[in-house]
């Protein structure tokens, strides 16, 4: 008959060991860390980093204008026409302007809105504002973009209400400035939690000093609370600006063709012209743009905001 202290004693080497391991662990954090980011990691440098890498090397390469197969030759060829041809020099240079006031906007209508989150409404308030907010990012995009359709279209809810007061209908469907309606309205809510997270972080002694050196409220909020603010609003716009910048749905749903964008020039070339190598080297313009944008809104202190 087998003595109870023999299964302990057998089942003693294995518990050293894990006693051993668990102790070395405890008096080494950067073991336990390695030890659970490197699952996550190596996923994210196999799925998305060397995604990267293979578009940086399929913007060098170029099609066969007989066959409409790629060739992998090095070449500039794609770049150069990007950047001496006039016409998508310009859709460049619009789409960074429609990234650039969608912004702009968001930043004019998130920080009132915010402000008074943060340091007027009650906490019953602030929660329902907080879910008035946050609820329209579970609806789906397609459904929100839609509902802009049905609003901006030809005698829709924009003209039948124009025409209801008498005035003269504005038809907003297919142009840039339903685009730039919608941008907003989509990016708005991406805006407002950074900004809120910044004015919730001041301290109410600096804006009481302020105002007992003789500061009234628009002096105060231009010189305490907007300084103060400011690495929350840029970290609202690089969500803002980042996602309009590559948005290709919305442009193609509500601007029809009259608005061209970056992301749709990469949608064409990618389903209808067959032009992979010139879509990866477009895809690299928003990159670029979104890489300076990162290094100056982390000079500006926005990762500590997010």
């Amino acid at each position: 008959m087998e003595h109870p202290g023999q299964v302990t004693a057998a089942a003693t080497p294995n518990a050293g060991i894990w006693s051993r391991a668990s102790a070395v662990l405890w008096r080494r954090p950067w073991a336990r860390a390695t030890i659970l980011l490197t699952p996550p990691l190596a996923w994210f440098v196999l799925l998305y980093l060397a995604a990267l890498v293979v578009l940086l090397i399929t913007a060098f390469w170029q099609i066969n204008p007989f066959t409409t197969n790629i060739e992998r030759v090095w070449s500039l060829n794609n770049l150069t026409t990007i950047f001496t041809n006039s016409a998508y020099r310009g859709i460049i240079l619009r789409t960074v302007g429609m990234a650039a006031a969608v912004t702009l906007v968001d930043a004019v209508v998130a920080f009132p809105f915010a402000y008074y989150m943060a340091r007027v409404a009650s906490s019953r308030t602030r929660t329902f504002l907080f879910v008035a907010i946050l609820l329209p990012l579970w609806a789906s995009y397609l459904a929100k973009v839609y509902s802009w359709l049905l609003i901006f279209t030809h005698n829709g809810f924009l003209d039948w209400g124009l025409g209801k007061v008498g005035l003269h209908q504005v038809h907003l469907i297919y142009t840039n400035w339903a685009v730039f309606t919608v941008f907003c309205y989509l990016w708005l809510p991406f805006m407002i939690i950074p900004v809120y997270a910044a004015l919730e972080r001041i301290p109410p002694s600096q804006i009481e000093a302020s105002q007992d050196l003789g500061a009234r409220t628009w002096r105060t909020t231009r010189s305490v609370m907007l300084p103060l603010a400011l690495p929350g609003i840029v970290a609202g716009s690089i969500f803002t600006f980042s996602l309009t910048l590559g948005d290709y749905i919305t442009p193609l749903l509500v601007g029809g063709t009259s608005a061209t964008f970056m992301g749709n020039i990469i949608y064409t070339n990618i389903g209808i012209a067959n032009n992979v190598p010139f879509a990866a080297a477009m895809a690299l313009i928003p990159i670029a743009i979104m890489a300076v944008y990162l290094l100056s809104a982390r000079a500006l202190g926005a990762f500590e905001a997010i």
